[in-house]
């Protein structure tokens, strides 16, 4: 398997070399997005690393034509994230590498939907734009130059995922974790989704426990032991979901750098919660 996190170090010794020693050309996507602030690309243009094309989450990576039934976020159909990605200049083969500015939150659903659609050399900047600075290493301002378009070929279901109709068998037969905020678990509060709760014998792990202050993710090690305190098993597929299929990508990021399988449910809580014949449990974990 392709490597997973590349440092800022890495990143920019690859960039000077053309490539990584284990990988192919590199292709750099700046992946802002933010639930209060969704169009990163004001943030982009003021600053980003030299080369990144801008990835307007809400667009290039969710359907935005999709019923409410499916969720804020749902895939984009496999035809437009190919061209999406020809558009950032991508072929097969190439190394892509993204960030974004908030540790990695909104980038990890570029990781995981490339990975998900068979792009096999997939890397997430450990530490997101703050680490590169903090290294010291120049940004650039206003939009890079625009790539000679790609010619990469994408097929989904490389990864294993969860359709709305399996979520509760799976609930109930295995491990599937809920990545929001504790309160949004418990139903204290719901700021966007219809329905405050969660889906019926998910568990608990806010993503924010993956990554320490730096935004740099916690040691496969330290991540091993927090998931398998959380029920997982070797061998076992987890599940994870959380607000709309964003934030449940850096769970799986972090489930893969701990060695279990992840399987997320792209459509999330905002998918479950928008069918009202489906079950809503609040308040905190059975002891």
């Amino acid at each position: 398997m392709a490597s997973i996190l590349t440092t800022a170090e890495e990143l920019h010794h690859a960039l000077s070399e053309g490539r990584y020693d284990d990988g192919g050309p590199i292709r750099l996507l700046d992946v802002r997005w933010r639930l209060d602030r969704p169009d990163g690309r004001p943030d982009y243009r003021s600053g980003h690393i030299p080369g990144a094309q801008y990835v307007a989450l809400d667009h290039d990576l969710a359907s935005h034509d999709a019923p409410v039934t499916e969720g804020r976020h749902p895939l984009p159909s496999i035809d437009d994230l190919q061209a999406a990605a020809r558009r950032w200049g991508i072929d097969d083969g190439d190394t892509v590498v993204v960030y974004d500015d908030a540790k990695n939150m909104a980038s990890a659903r570029a990781w995981w939907l490339l990975r998900y659609a068979g792009f096999a050399d997939v890397r997430l900047l450990d530490g997101a734009l703050r680490a590169w600075s903090d290294a010291g290493y120049e940004t650039e301002e206003g939009d890079a130059e625009t790539p000679a378009p790609g010619s990469v070929e994408l097929s989904y279901r490389a990864l294993p995922s969860l359709a709305l109709d399996d979520v509760a068998g799976f609930a109930e037969d295995g491990l599937l974790l809920d990545a929001r905020a504790g309160e949004r678990y418990r139903g204290e509060t719901e700021p966007i989704d219809p329905r405050a709760g969660h889906v019926p014998g998910a568990v608990s792990a806010p993503t924010t426990e993956n990554v320490g202050d730096d935004g740099r993710f916690r040691s496969p090690e330290d991540l091993r032991s927090r998931f398998r305190m959380l029920g997982a098993d070797d061998g076992m597929s987890v599940g994870v979901y959380c607000g709309s299929g964003v934030t449940a990508a850096h769970q799986a990021v972090a489930l893969t750098l701990a060695g279990f399988e992840a399987t997320l449910f792209p459509g999330s809580w905002s998918q479950w919660s928008n069918h009202p014949e489906l079950p809503v449990a609040t308040g905190p974990e059975p002891r």
